[in-house]
């Protein structure tokens, strides 16, 4: 006699919550496009005083993402290569390796993943488009509802 015991099919859904709950939706975020001029751009992040923004192309897909520290290169561009800036983009500057979490991503997960790099915040990606972003201070919102476990 063969027997093969079946196994729970469902999976037991995640103990913690979403980042979805935490992140910022893309309706409410400042992002730039690749073609935009990168004086416009750091016009924005110094007036707005965030630290960047995620960049994207016309089909809301995230292409890049530019930072202040993107943005000091346009200074050492200018002073020490004497290049003039006006009509560099973002593109130029942007960073192109851009880390991103899936929806599926759960406090416990991006804690970890914040702990671990010295990024500040995350795009929630779904299928290549930007649907929102999460930062450490977001993800360290949810501390307050995690529960203790008990082993």
């Amino acid at each position: 006699m063969n027997f093969k015991p079946e196994f729970e099919k469902n999976v037991k859904e995640s103990a913690y919550e979403s980042i979805m709950k935490y992140m910022v939706p893309l309706d409410q975020m400042i992002t730039f496009r690749p073609d935009q001029g990168i004086q416009e751009a750091i016009d924005i992040i110094v007036e707005k005083k965030i630290s960047g923004a995620p960049v994207l192309d016309e089909r809301r897909r995230l292409v890049g993402n530019l930072s202040e520290k993107d943005c000091l290169r346009v200074i050492v561009d200018q002073a020490y290569h004497n290049m003039p800036v006006q009509s560099k983009t973002v593109a130029d500057y942007m960073s192109t390796n851009v880390k991103s979490f899936p929806p599926s991503t759960n406090v416990v997960e991006a804690a970890i993943e914040f702990l671990s790099s010295p990024i500040r915040r995350y795009a929630i990606v779904d299928n290549g488009v930007l649907i929102g972003q999460v930062s450490r201070r977001e993800i360290l919102r949810a501390a307050r509802s995690i529960k203790p476990t008990t082993w």
